[in-house]
């Protein structure tokens, strides 16, 4: 099944997309061994994270459509976020793909959200440290990542929400809902400034 997904990402995707799903998918693999999430899935939820990540609007709103998924407001006008959105729905619709933990990794890869599982945490990050990351605190992550799952989440969620905030653009109510909610476990990063 694997040879099929990389088939139809290659038909769907730009080399460069290709190459950066195929690096999340190996990150991931690499973290659910460390932390003891299912490896097969994954495999599938990080190869397949960005499969619409270069569908054009119209595509996107079918599949909304068709997933009977409701889109905020927010959500309509940020058209950054719809390709995790419509990705589980095209993992849902097109693939049959069912199992709700691998459909949740990819829709929330971009905004996390509260009460992450393993394997939403996983693919989050992992689309954070693939290889072909070349961002100003990639290395931090990555070292981040080999120590602890959820210092990383706070860590990038910062990051994220920081990023956002110094381009006066809107913030997910999910991503913040993710932030407070690590906050209220008592994770702290403690490797320095964020």
């Amino acid at each position: 099944m694997i040879e099929e997904y990389k088939a139809l990402l290659k038909s769907r995707l730009s080399d460069y997309r290709y190459t950066h799903s195929v690096c999340v998918a190996q990150s991931a693999v690499e973290l659910a061994e460390k932390y003891g999430a299912d490896k097969e899935k994954a495999l599938v939820a990080g190869l397949l994270h960005d499969i619409t990540k270069e569908a054009d609007r119209q595509e996107h709103f079918a599949l909304f459509e068709e997933s009977g998924m409701k889109l905020s407001e927010l959500e309509c006008r940020n058209p950054k976020l719809w390709h995790a959105m419509s990705g589980s729905a095209y993992l849902k619709v097109k693939l049959g793909i069912t199992d709700t933990e691998v459909l949740d990794a990819v829709r929330y890869h971009t905004t996390a959200r509260a009460d992450m599982t393993l394997l939403d945490k996983v693919i989050y990050i992992a689309d954070f440290i693939s290889a072909d990351r070349d961002y100003d605190d990639v290395e931090i992550v990555r070292a981040l990542a080999k120590k602890d799952l959820d210092e990383t989440m706070l860590y990038t969620q910062s990051y994220s929400i920081n990023e956002l905030l110094q381009k006066h653009s809107p913030i997910h109510p999910d991503s913040v809902a993710a932030y407070n909610n690590l906050i209220m476990q008592g994770i702290k990063y403690n490797g320095g400034e964020i």
